[in-house]
């Protein structure tokens, strides 16, 4: 699920590590060190914010009240040094959905992150239109406009659009897209993928298949 969050943390090598851990699970992630730059984002309506209660030039207190000001329906994770129940409670109370003190796992935030954008979305985000452009992708009815025109792709032609589509701007070795599109009982050669990629690219013309060299393939955004 393609989902875009936000995540608010000074520190800088943990705010890496976090970003990495999120990207890692598919995830639009953009990432802040500074309450003030990430203020001019709120508007973006993320799925999610995870935000650090500590800032060097706001809090995190103060921010959720500006993302809830903007729309209450924002899902928000906290996460703090400080482990203190006051700190919870005040949290939950200004509409935070969960609260990690830290040091944790990385891994421990993408599983709450997961059980929390399942709880507040379902699956009401699996059937969404991607729109790229010219590119226009229904899922649920399996058509790919491209430029106004509907193109007639095969079965695992069309999972490989969409699965790179819906996950744009990030990049998948061959052997991802071959347990991707064709399961991990798939025995052969991962060249199928690239021939998959060929006939694409004649179809499917506007669509922006970018080769990673040595690697395997992504969509670009753009």
């Amino acid at each position: 699920m393609n989902y875009k969050i936000y995540l608010l943390e000074d520190e800088e090598n943990l705010n890496t590590i976090l970003k990495s851990y999120l990207e890692k699970e598919g995830w639009e992630i953009k990432s802040f060190l500074k309450g003030f730059d990430a203020e001019k984002y709120i508007e973006d309506k993320p799925d999610l914010w995870i935000l650090d209660i500590m800032l060097p030039d706001t809090d995190g207190f103060e921010f959720i009240k500006k993302i809830k000001n903007f729309d209450n329906t924002t899902p928000v994770i906290f996460i703090s040094a400080r482990d203190t129940q006051i700190d919870r409670v005040v949290g939950l109370d200004m509409g935070s959905d969960d609260y990690l003190s830290k040091p944790f796992m990385p891994r421990e935030l993408i599983i709450r992150a997961k059980n929390l954008l399942n709880r507040v979305y379902g699956h009401s985000l699996v059937d969404k239109i991607i729109d790229l452009g010219n590119i226009k992708i229904d899922p649920l009815k399996r058509i790919i406009i491209d430029s106004g025109v509907e193109i007639e792709l095969t079965s695992k032609e069309f999972d490989m659009v969409y699965y790179l589509s819906k996950n744009a701007g990030n990049a998948f070795s061959r052997e991802k897209l071959l347990d991707e599109i064709w399961g991990k009982d798939y025995f052969g050669s991962d060249r199928v993928v690239d021939d998959l990629i060929r006939r694409l690219r004649k179809k499917v013309i506007n669509l922006n298949i970018e080769s990673i060299y040595g690697y395997g393939y992504r969509v670009s955004k753009s």
